[in-house]
């Protein structure tokens, strides 16, 4: 019975100290800043394939006629709504003039959902595909400002105005850094068309997805309209350097690149002293590529001694592979002490299958983060509490000291008892 209460007591006293410990995190403040008007461009294949009747009964133009009408009275007020056709307007069987049939039917902007349903209404299946030109000229009609940008393209057949190919178009988009996603709809495709929507969007880390029915694709569309409204951290475009001398020198934020096969890139980051650097970086293989790759993130002094590093490997079953790093730098007494330039290096080993181009580089994302040092040497190996062990072992002696006293003060009872 005593070594019961004695053992409640000090489970007690220890849960009390990990409360403690949990309760008063170091907090960390962000500062919160106004985002930009969110842009979303419909961009509709409208070539002759879409007069097929294959969607719960009717043709695939209904269906997205319907889709879009369902969306354009739910879209949030503050998203700047676009829609884009291709192969809406050519009748001829030139190609090289089918090739350029893609036009804003609506401009992207403040909505007016009136003047945006009547504009759908007049669609009517007629052309080619030109999926590769509508991309490039939705990225050009959702150019400029800092919000999220999104294009949602909707077709049900492969480009047709080849040797530009949508694949290349999408990456090419990407690696401008402007953080403009595309997500690809394929209404009953076959199996070229899934994969060549489902290339576009992961060059450009968007989605894929199948659409057999009227509400898959109402439920779709909205989703992603819906989606850009929230709000997200746009990375920002950055190019490393082929060594650290003429590396770009980056603050806490989040960084977008390209990580050409074979090359190094190189950045800096300033971490003064009682300051810790935490940095990761993802590299994501948006292409064919030969498996067994990996990933190297090292941090350098200028006089190239190595800090710390963090690697990574894959075996070609994921489509991104990430690492990362931590470097607490000293706190010093001198009130003079200047910052240290520490040069981060990014090493990656992917290698492109045959046959696919190399160019542009990889999609690489860096995470920078400079927060406040640990608070003593020992903080790194402590779980994060840092003094919080005092207090701790404090707590757990009191909570024993506790127990033995009330052992001693019930045997004391005991003994009274039984001598009455």
């Amino acid at each position: 019975m005593i070594r019961r209460q004695r053992l409640a007591a000090g489970v007690c006293a220890l849960l009390a100290a990990l409360t403690a410990g949990i309760a008063f995190p170091a907090g960390a403040v962000a500062d919160e800043t106004e985002q930009a008007a969110p842009k979303v461009e419909l961009v509709l294949d409208v070539s002759g394939s879409m007069r097929t009747r294959d969607i719960d009964g009717g043709t695939r133009m209904a269906a997205a006629k319907q889709a879009f009408n369902e969306v354009l009275d739910a879209t949030p007020t503050e998203v700047r709504l676009g829609i884009r056709t291709l192969g809406a307007d050519y009748h001829g069987d030139d190609r090289k003039e089918g090739c350029k049939d893609t036009a804003q039917l609506y401009p992207v902007g403040p909505l007016d959902r009136t003047d945006a349903k009547t504009a759908v209404a007049t669609l009517a299946p007629t052309g080619w595909t030109p999926i590769g030109p509508a991309l490039l000229k939705a990225a050009d009609d959702l150019n400029g400002g800092t919000g999220t940008r999104r294009i949602v393209l909707i077709s049900d057949g492969e480009d047709t105005c080849r040797p530009l190919d949508p694949c290349e178009v999408a990456r090419e988009i990407a690696a401008k850094g402007i953080g403009l996603t595309i997500d690809t709809l394929g209404l009953v495709p076959d199996a070229k068309t899934r994969a060549q929507l489902s290339c576009i969007a992961d060059a450009t880390g968007g989605t894929y997805t199948d659409v057999r029915h009227k509400e898959e694709l109402s439920d779709r569309v909205g989703q992603l309209v819906d989606r850009a409204a929230d709000p997200v951290v746009t990375p920002v475009a950055t190019h490393g350097a082929d060594r650290c001398e003429k590396a770009p020198t980056l603050k806490s934020g989040l960084y977008t690149d390209r990580a050409e096969f074979g090359r190094q890139r190189w950045y800096r980051v300033d971490v003064e002293p009682g300051r810790e650097l935490r940095a990761s970086v993802s590299v994501a293989d948006d292409r064919a590529v030969d498996p067994d790759y990996g990933v190297l993130l090292r941090a350098v002094t200028l006089h190239g001694r190595e800090i710390v590093r963090g690697e990574a490997a894959g075996t070609g079953r994921t489509d991104v592979i990430s690492t990362g790093l931590r470097y607490p730098k000293a706190d010093s007494d001198d009130d003079t002490a200047t910052p240290e330039t520490v040069c981060l290096q990014v090493t990656q080993s992917f290698s492109a299958a045959s046959g696919v181009k190399t160019t542009p580089g990889l999609p690489l994302e860096l995470t920078v983060d400079v927060v406040d040092g640990p608070s003593g040497h020992h903080d790194v190996a402590s779980f994060g509490l840092g003094r919080g062990w005092w207090l701790l072992g404090a707590l757990v002696l009191t909570g024993f000291l506790a127990g033995l006293l009330w052992g001693w003060v019930s045997r004391w009872r005991v003994a009274v008892w039984r001598t009455n």
